[in-house]
């Protein structure tokens, strides 16, 4: 049995059958991770407070039948939107850290364009995919493309990531 204390932010919470949880986060040293929070929706649960999509917690996991975290503590909350954080849950990949990211995450300013092109879709070389225009001003989660204002407007809104600070 492997144990883990490390930084993270919590992205997304799922319930799992009647009392768990699968919390995805975002560690500051192991990257993004799946853990099951066991008996973290009973009401006497001292984990569920802590666990919320937002919140920057220091974490002990074990790995114990998959990932588990046992103990969390909730260090400061984040300004980012919890849809953002949902989404930025669909963009990255498990177990790749990035020191970069973590910094961005945890700073003053979380703006989409910066954390895009620390993925690597840089928005200053962007183009729109449809008409190639440069004024872009969105980026689709699902296919992974800019869009200008004009084309998005052909588009669904479900997936699409508006550029709060274009």
């Amino acid at each position: 049995m492997f144990e883990y204390f490390d930084e993270g932010i919590i992205l997304k919470k799922e319930p799992v059958g009647e009392a768990d949880y699968r919390i995805h986060l975002y560690a500051k040293n192991f990257g993004k991770l799946a853990a099951k929070a066991k008996s973290a929706q009973k009401i006497t649960s001292k984990l569920s407070a802590h666990l919320e999509p937002g919140n920057l917690i220091q974490a002990r996991l074990i790995e114990k039948n998959g990932l588990q975290i046992i103990e969390a503590l909730k260090i400061s909350r984040l300004t980012a939107k919890i849809s953002d954080l949902e989404k930025l849950d669909s963009l990255l990949a498990e177990n790749q850290p990035d020191e970069a990211l973590w910094e961005k995450l945890t700073g003053e300013n979380i703006g989409w364009r910066g954390i895009l092109k620390i993925l690597g879709w840089d928005p200053d070389e962007a183009v729109c995919s449809s008409c190639h225009k440069k004024e872009i001003n969105f980026f689709s989660v699902g296919s992974q493309n800019f869009l200008c204002s004009n084309c998005s407007l052909n588009f669904g809104s479900s997936d699409w990531l508006g550029f709060i600070d274009f």
